[in-house]
């Protein structure tokens, strides 16, 4: 079995210690020659501007491929449109493309007066400029705010159809999640690439949290494993033996790219990468 191709997403820093850290990150993990990094939006909008630096940045001084996170939050159309002109002038040619988290203590999703209501809507809208490849999410449990799973899947195909080339999934933790997830969605008539996400486990109790928040089923053999293991303080080598086999029967299935969730620390999925064949391979700094 032939190693996959991988990506990497980064979220932007804060602060000066997390622009090293993010760095760090970057030249740690781009020899495993990913086939694009992402760079993330925070909750309601709040990291646009370092988003934007940070993909600015990352495009500039090295040779990835760069899809910079654009989101529908708290921002005229024609603010967000400028944004990806920005985006296509500096080279930027692959945006992932959502309808964005709402501001945290909000009631949800208020759509701006002069704002795209949806993600639909924006992706319509950077087809139409013709200068992206776009990628969307999608999920292979129920999204919190989905009426059910097939309300997500009928999204999803709505997503494709208006010009999105790819989808890049929540994180999960049973194969069998992603594997029946993408059933449905072939079914449905969906022939784009759908990309599952995989989230290394750095951090027990912040990862469960998170899961919680998003709808991520923890099997309980998993949950019992870390909490074991967090006692016992051998958490980083059991994150990377999960990581390692959900990975290893994704691709026993076919899936031959894995888009890696890395919260800026590279260490478990460049462990998780090379135990699954993915070398170190030279790339090239930029030279302004």
């Amino acid at each position: 079995m032939s190693a996959p191709t991988v990506s990497f997403e980064f979220f932007p820093p804060k602060n000066l210690e997390a622009s090293f850290r993010l760095w760090d990150t970057v030249q740690s993990l781009a020899p495993l020659n990913p086939s694009f990094v992402s760079v993330t939006y925070g909750a309601g909008g709040t990291t646009r501007e370092l988003t934007r630096d940070s993909v600015a940045t990352i495009n500039k001084n090295t040779d990835l491929t760069v899809a910079a996170h654009l989101t529908c939050v708290d921002a005229t159309q024609a603010e967000t449109l400028a944004i990806a002109d920005d985006y296509a002038t500096a080279g930027v040619s692959e945006i992932v493309a959502l309808r964005g988290d709402p501001p945290k203590g909000s009631n949800g999703f208020a759509a701006h007066p002069e704002g795209f209501a949806n993600s639909c809507e924006l992706i319509s809208a950077l087809a139409e400029r013709g200068d992206f490849k776009i990628r969307v999410g999608a999920y292979p449990e129920k999204h919190p705010e989905a009426a059910d799973q097939q309300a997500d899947i009928d999204w999803l195909k709505a997503k494709i159809d208006a010009g999105a080339h790819s989808a890049l999934t929540q994180f999960f933790f049973d194969a069998e999640t992603f594997l029946r997830f993408r059933d449905k969605c072939a079914a449905a008539g969906i022939d784009a690439p759908i990309i599952p996400g995989i989230l290394p486990i750095e951090n027990w109790n912040g990862a469960r949290k998170f899961a919680q928040s998003c709808g991520t089923t923890i099997p309980t053999v998993i949950a019992d494993a870390f909490d074991k293991a967090a006692r016992d303080g051998n958490t980083d080598l059991l994150a990377t033996a999960v990581a390692t086999e959900l990975c290893s029967d994704l691709m026993d299935e076919g899936v031959d790219h894995l888009h890696f969730y890395t919260l800026n620390r590279p260490t478990l999925t460049r462990d998780v990468c090379h135990a699954l064949g993915v070398t170190p391979v030279q790339r090239l700094e930029k030279v302004a």
